[in-house]
C-alpha cells in the first residue's frame, strides 16, 4: 500500500515542490499524508468487515452505466500510473549507465522486469511483500543518503511542517501545491487496499475480531504511511536547500569540474531551469559529487520497480470486481503494461528527455481527475450503516472524507480553469473539451447524491432510488439494519472475499 506514495511521480512532484517553494510547503506535504491515511483506513474497514473489496461493492451498487464509468476511470489511473513507472525506470537506467541504456532501449526493459515480478509472486505473497519491503528501505537509504549528504537547514525543515503557509508564491507554486494532492494519493491504490486486507484470515462471526483487525490494519498503514512521508520528506529538504536559487551557468561548471556525462542539459542560457527526476540526479552528481548520481539513480530504480506490481494487483481486483473477469496476472500485465509502453517508448523514440520527464507532471494531474471516483465510492459504503452495521463511519470521519472529497473536486476544477487557459482559443477546441468537463462533473453529482441517498436515507432516499434507476442492486441486502448484520459478519459469498 505504500508503495503507491513513492512511485517515480511522487518522487518528481517532491523536488519541484523542494524546487519551486523550498520548504514552504512540507506542512501540506504532511497534510496529504495524513488524509491519505484516512481514506486508505477506510479502504481497509470495508475489505475487513464486509469481506468484499471496493470494486466488488461498486459494482454490485450501481447501475450497469455507471459501473463501467467508474471501472474505465480506475483503468486510466492504473495505466497512468505504470506510465510513470515506465518513465522512471527508463530514467534511472539512462543514468546509471551513462547515457549506454538510451530511454527507448529502457522503456522496452521494464516489459522484462514486470514478468521477473510475476515469478517471484508464484512464491507466495508474504515473500513478495518481503520483496517490497528491500525495495522501500533501498529508498529511504538512497533518498536518506542525499538528505545526509545536502545538510537540509533543520530549523526550515522543522518550520515548514508546523507552519503553514507559503511565503512569496506565486502562480506556479499554487499550481504545485495544488497538485501535491494529487501526487501523493493514488486512486487505484484505495481500490487495492480493500483487497489486499483480506488475504490476512479475520473470523466475521466474531464482532471483537472484527474490531481487533482493524485496529491492526491502522496501525500497519500508519507505519507505512510514515515510513513513504519521511522518504517524501527527503527529497523535498534535498532540493530545497540544494537547488533553490541555483544559476544554470554555475551548475554547468560544477558538471564540468566533476567530469559528469550529463553536463549538457545545464549549457543553456537562462539562469533557471525546471527539476525533473533526470535533472534532479544530474544536478546533485554536479554538486555533490558523482556518487550522489548513481544512488539517486538506484532510488529512482526502486521506486519505479516496486510499483509495477501495485498497478498489476489493482487492474486485477479492480478488472474482477467490476466486471467479473477473471485474467491470468501474465495476461493482465501484457494488457497494461502494453498500453503504458506503446506511447512512452514511441515518445522516448522521437523526442528528447524533456518531454518525457514533463509527462510526469500531465500523469499527475490526471490522477487528480480520477481520485473523486475512489474517494466518493469508499466513502458511500463505510459510512453506511447498512452495509456496516456497528463499524460504519464516525460522523467526524465521514465529514473530513466529505471535505476531502470536495477539496480534491475544487482541486480539479483549477487546473482545469489553468488548462484551458493554455489552449487555444478557438470552439473546436473549447467545445469538446467543455463537453467532456460538463460530463465529468454531472457524473461526479450522479455519485454523489447516491452517496447522500445512502448515508441519509430518510431525506435522501426517494431521489438516490430514481438516480439509481431499475439497474440498482444492493451489495448484502435490501433490509434495513437487522437485515445486514448477519451477512456482513457471516459467511455469505461476498464475506469470503477473493483473496482469502
Amino acid at each position: 500500500m505504500s508503495i503507491a506514495y513513492l512511485d517515480p511521480g511522487n518522487i518528481e512532484s517532491d523536488l519541484q515542490t523542494g524546487t519551486l517553494a523550498r520548504f514552504d510547503l512540507l506542512w501540506l506535504l504532511l497534510l496529504a499524508h495524513i488524509l491519505g491515511l484516512l481514506m486508505q483506513r477506510l479502504a481497509a474497514r470495508l475489505g475487513v468487515v464486509s469481506g468484499c473489496n471496493l470494486a466488488e461493492a461498486a459494482a454490485e451498487f450501481y447501475p450497469a452505466v455507471p459501473r463501467f464509468l467508474l471501472w474505465l476511470m480506475v483503468e486510466v489511473a492504473i495505466v497512468g500510473s505504470d506510465m510513470q513507472e515506465v518513465i522512471g525506470t527508463a530514467i534511472a537506467l539512462n543514468l546509471l549507465s551513462n547515457g549506454a541504456i538510451p530511454l527507448w532501449a529502457g522503456v522496452l526493459i521494464t516489459i522484462v522486469d514486470t514478468f521477473t515480478f510475476l515469478l517471484l509472486d508464484k512464491y507466495g505473497l508474504r515473500r513478495l511483500e518481503a520483496f517490497f519491503g528491500f525495495l522501500i528501505l533501498t529508498m529511504a537509504v538512497t533518498f536518506g543518503y542525499e538528505y545526509v549528504v545536502v545538510q537540509p537547514d533543520q530549523r526550515q525543515v522543522l518550520r515548514g511542517l508546523v507552519v503553514p503557509g507559503c511565503r512569496g508564491c506565486g502562480g506556479r507554486q499554487l499550481l504545485q501545491a495544488v497538485g501535491t494532492i494529487g501526487a501523493v494519493i493514488m486512486p487505484h491504490n484505495i481500490y487495492l487496499h480493500s483487497a489486499l486486507v483480506q488475504s490476512r484470515d479475520v473470523n466475521r462471526q466474531d464482532r471483537r475480531a472484527v474490531r481487533e483487525a482493524n485496529k491492526y490494519f491502522f496501525v500497519e498503514s500508519s507505519i507505512a504511511l510514515f515510513v513513504s512521508f519521511l522518504i517524501n520528506l527527503f527529497v523535498v529538504s534535498v532540493f530545497a536547500q540544494g537547488y533553490s536559487e541555483q544559476a544554470m551557468s554555475a551548475i554547468y561548471n560544477s558538471c564540468v569540474a566533476n567530469d559528469n556525462p550529463h553536463a549538457d542539459i545545464f549549457s543553456g542560457n537562462s539562469s533557471k531551469l525546471d527539476m525533473d527526476i533526470y535533472r534532479g540526479g544530474v544536478f546533485l552528481g554536479c554538486q555533490f559529487g558523482l556518487a550522489c548520481m548513481y544512488i539517486w539513480a538506484v532510488g529512482i530504480l526502486a521506486a519505479g520497480q516496486s510499483s509495477t506490481m501495485t498497478g498489476t494487483y489493482a487492474g486485477q481486483f479492480v478488472m474482477e470486481g467490476f466486471l467479473r473477469l477473471r485474467w491470468k496476472r501474465w495476461q493482465r500485465v501484457l494488457l497494461t503494461r502494453s498500453l503504458a509502453i506503446a506511447p512512452t517508448v514511441l515518445l522516448a523514440a522521437l523526442t528528447d528527455i524533456n518531454r518525457l520527464t514533463g509527462l510526469n507532471d500531465l500523469l499527475n494531474v490526471l490522477m487528480s481527475q480520477q481520485l473523486p471516483f475512489a474517494l466518493i465510492p469508499i466513502l458511500t459504503f463505510t459510512a453506511s450503516g447498512r452495509y456496516m452495521s456497528e463499524f460504519r463511519n464516525h460522523p467526524v470521519i465521514s465529514l473530513l472524507a466529505a471535505l476531502l472529497s470536495a477539496a480534491v473536486v475544487a482541486i480539479n476544477v483549477f487546473f482545469m480553469a489553468v488548462f484551458v487557459q493554455q489552449l487555444p482559443q478557438v470552439w473546436y477546441v473549447l467545445a469538446p473539451l467543455g463537453l467532456a468537463c460538463l460530463l465529468y462533473f454531472c457524473f461526479i453529482i450522479y455519485l454523489v447524491v447516491l452517496a447522500c441517498a445512502e448515508i441519509f436515507p430518510v431525506c435522501c432516499g426517494r431521489l438516490g432510488d430514481r438516480c439509481r434507476g431499475r439497474g440498482g442492486q444492493q451489495l448484502l441486502g435490501s433490509g434495513g439494519d437487522s437485515e445486514i448484520v448477519e451477512p456482513l459478519l457471516g459467511d455469505s459469498e461476498l464475506a469470503g472475499g477473493t483473496a482469502t
